[in-house]
């Protein structure tokens, strides 16, 4: 099998996962009993696209796909998608580009096996029952030999305890220690204005001594700001924040705080700091955190991981999924977390293009019966068997 993908897209046009749709496109040879053939792939703008339509059809303007059959028996032949075309049509459905994307390669693939909808209502129908066969089995395959998402362990709630006698144990800093040497990948903390369980002198060792990733969530107000100016984790989160809450309860609303979170956004940035903003699986904030000039956004998992049966929980992990492909086609890097436990991780991890998981209750909450560096070690394992 010899899958050949060429993009005559200008860079700064469109973000494509290649991986993710190589993948999809190997799968539906398989299945096709194709994978002995040579298919290629052309990404196009719709300039080059009507071309192609003048030229080969007689008819003006884009279309979003066109197959060319080949006329050696090894080959299948080529697939040319407009991407101009399918990310309208994306946008008009409602749906994330790569799975459009999906549909246009399995739409081009059964015109170069001979199917054709344009003949009878009988052939039309008959196509479109194949095609909606195809993306079923082929929607939720990734990236053939990705690496997972990685890990990274909130140790607030380390913090919580120590608190609550007032004490100084148990140490979060220590914490730390031990979720790295497990295998963590990144440590992440919130500094709350009210200061209930991380406190300035934790994130200030924590600076000196994690040796993966510090991710300092915080409010963006004008105190955890300086601090972060002056401690410079390796990332800042920015979350919601209000005092009643016994934890982060929803996403940013960057929309209607807008000017405060440009202002905080570019300040951070200009320091050297990268900021991802913490935000609900909307493709509305997703763009607005393009636009504001976040580097990263943490999709919020939180209604997905507290759904109450499997049809909410399936339509919360779809928003998930549609946000993800939203951000990455934004030019965004994307991390995820809240309320993702030993037993739900295993769907969002599997999503193609998240690269860090924020875990900290479910693994703190299991390392009460086996120990903090079993615990992560499971959570670990969770991920890494995730499909």
């Amino acid at each position: 099998m010899s899958i050949n993908f060429i993009s005559e897209l200008e860079p700064q046009q469109f973000q494509l996962n290649q991986s993710l749709l190589r993948a999809r496109l190997a799968r539906l040879l398989r299945l096709l009993k194709q994978e002995g053939r040579t298919v290629s792939v052309v990404f196009l703008d719709d300039k080059e696209m009507a071309r192609y339509n003048q030229t080969y059809r007689h008819k003006e303007g884009p279309t979003n796909v066109l197959s060319f059959p080949a006329e050696v028996a090894d080959e299948l032949g080529d697939i040319l998608i407009s991407v101009d075309t399918a990310w309208r049509e994306a946008v008009e459905k409602q749906i994330p580009l790569h799975q459009h994307l999906t549909w246009l390669l399995i739409h081009g693939l059964l015109h170069l096996l001979g199917y054709d909808h344009e003949l009878s209502e009988e052939q039309a129908e008959r196509m479109q029952d194949k095609e909606a066969e195809l993306y079923q089995a082929v929607q939720h395959i990734h990236s053939g030999g990705r690496t997972m998402p990685q890990l990274a362990i909130n140790v607030d709630h380390i913090a919580t305890i120590r608190e609550a006698r007032g004490g100084a144990e148990p140490d979060p800093v220590l914490a730390a220690g031990i979720c790295e040497l497990a295998g963590a990948r990144g440590i992440v903390v919130h500094l709350r204005e009210d200061r209930r369980h991380i406190q300035e002198r934790d994130v200030r060792i924590l600076r000196q001594t994690v040796k993966t990733r510090l991710n300092l969530e915080m409010a963006a107000v004008k105190e955890i700001v300086a601090i972060a100016l002056e401690v410079k984790p390796d990332l800042v989160t920015l979350v919601p924040e209000k005092r009643q809450e016994l934890t982060t309860e929803g996403g940013l609303d960057i929309i209607a705080n807008e000017k405060k979170l440009r202002k905080t956004v570019s300040k951070l940035t200009e320091a050297g700091i990268p900021v991802s903003l913490f935000i609900d699986p909307d493709l509305e904030q997703v763009k607005a955190a393009a636009d504001i000039g976040a580097a990263y956004v943490e999709l919020h998992t939180g209604r997905y991981a507290d759904a109450k049966d499997h049809e909410e929980q399936e339509q919360e992990f779809l928003l998930i999924e549609q946000a993800a492909e939203a951000a990455y086609a934004a030019k965004l890097r994307i991390n995820a977390g809240h309320g993702l436990n030993y037993l739900n991780v295993g769907r969002v991890a599997g999503l193609s293009m998240i690269e860090e998981l924020s875990i900290g209750h479910a693994v703190i909450a299991r390392a009460a019966f086996v120990g903090l560096d079993q615990a992560v070690r499971e959570m670990q394992n969770c991920i890494d068997l995730a499909e």
